[in-house]
């Protein structure tokens, strides 16, 4: 009996070990290609991590110019997408120190939300700037002046009809001119040139139906707005700016683009020191003002390859109505034309956003040039 018991014990453990596994337990089959699976998984996961575009962005500055020394410095971003429909937004810092030891910095953010139907662009800029002029203003004199300047700004856009927005805008600033020598002083006081506290609040209209706010191959865009600076506001006098920016965008053969932009600026009433400048590459800016000024300005941007492009450009500004001085001023004389032409060759540093790193060299008048390494194409 009890060696029955013993013979059916050993053939129920045999059996046991000869049965295949069950539906809860895996084979070294299944569990070599579960494995694999994960390691692909896995792989495939760190692609895409790698994949993802940093949205933190970091450009170096420089500028060199016979008039407005060299300046070098950093701008650092950060770029960030609301939702799917809104466009990148940028917000950043940057600084730069010039040889004549003037050192500018500033804040900004420029932001596209609620499917692109609310725009913001704001900032704030401060700056302790040494400026040697050899011919201020084109009065024939060399002028060295040390600028100090605090200035805030701040606009809200709303889509209200297909591509066009209606909104408000506001700023503050306050502007120290001073001369750096007695010579200087005394020229500044000749010309009426003086610091000023103004702020202002004003209304914009928009269209924008560029593909890109970076680097458009598309569309065109068109800005006006005016700035009503008044005491009420913390300013010392009152006056007004109206400001009107009209840019084109063409693509054509592969990947080229050729773009235009008009500027124009009126004042009315405001200080010299707010006068309307040249808006030109190759020129100082503030160093030519009028209480008008319009410009043109036409830019080839040849493709080089996939995130190299070339340009070459072409411009010219006119300052009229009252001069510094008082004295009257038409585009008709040669003497209030300001002609620019230059070229440049860009890198796509972030090719999802349009952000390209620019390097131009452009040429004016009168010894007017320069060297620049930013952030964007000029419009």
């Amino acid at each position: 009996m009890s060696n029955t018991i013993l013979f059916r014990g050993w053939i129920l453990i045999l059996s046991m070990l000869t049965l295949p596994a069950n539906a809860t337990e895996t084979s070294p089959v299944e569990a070599k290609n579960d494995m694999i699976e994960d390691r692909h998984e896995a792989s495939e996961s760190n692609k895409d991590k790698k994949a993802a575009p940093s949205p933190w962005l970091f450009v170096p500055l420089f500028s060199s110019s016979p008039k407005l020394d060299t300046a070098a410095g950093m701008m650092v971003g950060y770029m960030h997408r609301f939702d799917e429909k809104s466009r990148p937004s940028l917000f950043g810092v940057s600084a730069k120190y010039t040889t004549s030891e003037s050192l500018i910095a500033n804040a900004f953010a420029k932001t596209s939300f609620g499917e692109d139907k609310h725009r913001i662009l704001g900032g704030v800029m401060v700056g302790d700037i040494n400026n040697d002029y050899e011919n201020y203003l084109g009065s024939g004199k060399p002028l060295s002046t040390n600028d100090n300047y605090s200035f805030a700004f701040l606009r809200y856009l709303y889509r209200v009809e297909g591509d066009w927005f209606l909104g408000a805008q506001g700023a503050y600033s306050n502007y120290e001119l001073q001369g750096q020598d007695p010579t200087s002083n005394e020229i500044l006081d000749e010309m009426g040139l003086v610091g000023y506290k103004s702020g202002g609040v004003g209304a914009v209209v928009m269209h924008d139906s560029r593909d890109n706010d970076f680097k458009a191959t598309q569309g065109w865009y068109l800005n006006v707005n005016n700035m009503a600076y008044r005491e009420a506001l913390g300013g010392e006098q009152d006056f007004d700016i109206w400001r009107v920016d009209y840019r084109g965008y063409w693509q054509h053969g592969d990947g080229n683009v050729f773009a235009v932009r008009s500027r124009h600026q009126f004042s009315n009433d405001a200080p010299a020191g707010a006068y309307s400048p040249v808006y030109m590459r190759g020129y100082t800016p503030g160093e030519y003002l009028a209480q008008h000024m319009s410009s043109i300005e036409v830019e080839e941007r040849y493709k080089l390859a996939d995130r190299w492009t070339a340009t070459v450009f072409a411009g010219a500004a006119c300052l009229y109505g009252d001069s510094t001085s008082g004295e009257q001023l038409n585009c008709g004389d040669r003497e209030n034309l300001y002609p620019a032409w230059g070229a440049g060759v860009q890198y796509v540093l972030k090719p999802e956003a349009g952000i390209v790193v620019n390097l131009e060299y452009a040429m004016g008048k009168d010894d007017n040039q320069g060297i620049y390494l930013k952030m964007g194409y000029s419009f």
